[in-house]
């Protein structure tokens, strides 16, 4: 099993402390690609539009549906800062 961050039950995204490989176990979730260590895996189902929270503050937006298990970075979340979003 992969070691993660995860510190808030409203996180939907966890950070893996070491690298992961397809077929992996972080969470109770299973990975769909193989993972860099210090980047993020979905938790549950994130769909396009929703907000990605890590550390019980949401960090992006889903610019596409994210499956669990799935490696979440810039290829599909896009960031909230600077833009008026998720800063309330």
């Amino acid at each position: 099993m992969v070691r993660v961050i995860l510190l808030d039950p409203a996180d939907n995204v966890a950070t893996l402390v070491g690298a992961g490989r397809k077929g992996d176990t972080v969470e109770l979730v299973t990975l769909l690609n193989d993972i860099p260590s210090g980047h993020k895996v979905a938790l549950r189902a994130i769909g396009r539009g929703e907000q990605v929270i890590k550390y019980g503050a949401p960090i992006g937006i889903a610019t596409s549906d994210i499956a669990p298990g799935t490696h979440v970075h810039i290829h599909n979340v896009e960031s909230a800062r600077g833009k008026g979003r998720g800063t309330e």
